[in-house]
């Protein structure tokens, strides 16, 4: 992998030709340099280093109506209008199943390529969603603040002085999980827009007013009306604890933005996949991690988003559509990436902040729970259920008790997968499993 100082010496020349090359150039590039000296960087060519992409399911989905108990009689006692009748559940053994929805990632599963991760958690849960996503996005423990996220303290530990495209995120802003003490990763909500943008004249002509002003401000604020454009859709995760002034940190970002924007757009524009994908954002998204995929970006972790899985009312049409297109989205990806003949160097992980209570309410839906599944998809998973099934007679409060820690989900993602060093990373050792 070239280090982005040979990147900027191969790949700007022609560039500097256009657009006026900073002068804060060579002390930006020597500061990210002696950040990435003592580390054991990770290299990647964008066609051999495995790559993880993680799918939020945001609103805390309700594990019972996805992995059903379809043999426990007090499911049904506890869900006489929202409970699915067993010869509807898509058997993965005698016990539970899937929701009919998901005849997608079942055949997935059947194909020996998914992993089932039952009663995943945390001790001393929270049911508040943003303290329980902050926890899952930092794995701290849940009486503890963590500033960085689990995987921007991975971009740190093992990837520093890699390109800010080792963590691409599709979305208009970061998650918190991308988060760390140095600048890497960056959020785009679509290639066409990921750019600098200005409010007249050509992209172009913006992009050279912008970098001027930066050259003439060395002992000043930037002034985005003053320079006539702004940058819009350019999300780069970290803060100006890297030992850049505020100003190198702003102009780092934004040379950063122009280089990966420019390659994000040349792949888009000459990849293509082959494979039907159903129509939603889901399947958009993803579809577009495949073409990036296949077109070699050098990208460690892929972030994508499906929301709307917060069902206190009226869930059951609700919970069948976004699940339906769950699966059917993540089964065209693993199509997608075996014909490219990548699906061996992916793996696909599903979380959601917590599951739902045990019991129905009155509204048709249910309230924040706690332990629920994860999914682990990939060419080179060890296929089969992970973990105990929750027991439905033993619960905390009305809530289901977790058997697996997600960080032990982390850890071994980390170690077996990232091939980093996980104890570093999560701040202490948690145990591995064999899914991978």
């Amino acid at each position: 992998m070239k280090t982005r100082r040979q990147f900027i010496g191969t790949s700007l020349t022609g560039l500097a030709a256009t657009w006026t090359l900073p002068a804060f150039l060579n002390s930006t590039i020597l500061s990210l340099d002696l950040q990435a000296a003592d580390a054991a960087t990770q290299t990647a060519t964008g066609k051999d280093a495995p790559i993880l992409v993680v799918l939020q399911m945001g609103g805390g989905n309700d594990g019972l109506n996805t992995v059903i108990p379809f043999a426990n009689d007090i499911y049904y006692q506890s869900r006489t209008r929202l409970g699915i009748t067993a010869d509807k559940v898509l058997k993965i053994n005698d016990q539970f199943g899937l929701h009919p929805g998901m005849a997608g990632l079942k055949g997935v599963y059947d194909s020996g390529q998914m992993a089932l991760l039952n009663g995943v958690g945390y001790p001393n849960p929270n049911r508040s969603h943003f303290r329980s996503m902050e926890i899952w996005h930092t794995a701290a423990d849940s009486d503890k603040t963590e500033p960085y996220g689990w995987l921007g303290r991975y971009f740190d530990n093992a990837c520093a002085g890699m390109d800010s495209t080792v963590g691409v995120d599709l979305a208009a802003m970061p998650p918190q999980a991308f988060l760390g003490p140095r600048p890497l990763g960056i959020a785009m909500a679509s290639p066409a827009r990921y750019k600098l943008l200005g409010s007249g004249g050509s992209d172009s002509q913006v992009v050279q007013d912008f970098y001027e002003q930066l050259n003439q401000t060395q002992s000043g604020a930037f002034d985005a009306n003053q320079s006539g454009g702004s940058v819009q859709d350019v999300g780069m995760v970290g803060n100006k604890d890297s030992g850049m002034s505020n100003l190198d940190y702003l102009q780092r970002t934004t040379l950063d933005a122009e280089m990966t924007s420019h390659e994000i757009q040349t792949i888009v524009k000459k990849s293509y996949s082959g494979v039907t994908y159903p129509a939603s954002k889901l399947a958009n998204d993803l579809q577009l991690v495949a073409r990036l995929i296949g077109g070699g970006l050098k990208t460690r972790v892929y972030y994508v988003h499906q929301g709307g899985y917060d069902t206190h009312t009226n869930q059951q049409g609700t919970q069948e559509r976004l699940l339906t297109e769950l699966s059917t989205s993540l089964a065209a990806f693993c199509d997608d990436l075996k014909a490219q003949g990548n699906f061996d160097r992916v793996m696909v992980m599903t979380f959601s902040e917590f599951g739902r209570r045990v019991k129905e309410n009155a509204s048709g839906g249910t309230d924040h729970g706690t332990a629920g599944p994860m999914f682990v998809l990939g060419g080179k998973v060890k296929a089969g259920t992970y973990g105990s099934y929750p027991n439905l007679g033993d619960l905390d409060q009305g809530d289901l008790k977790y058997n697996l820690d997600f960080r032990s989900v982390y850890a071994t993602v980390l170690e077996n997968w990232l091939k980093a060093d996980s104890a570093k990373i999560l701040k202490r050792k948690f145990d591995l499993m064999n899914f991978v």
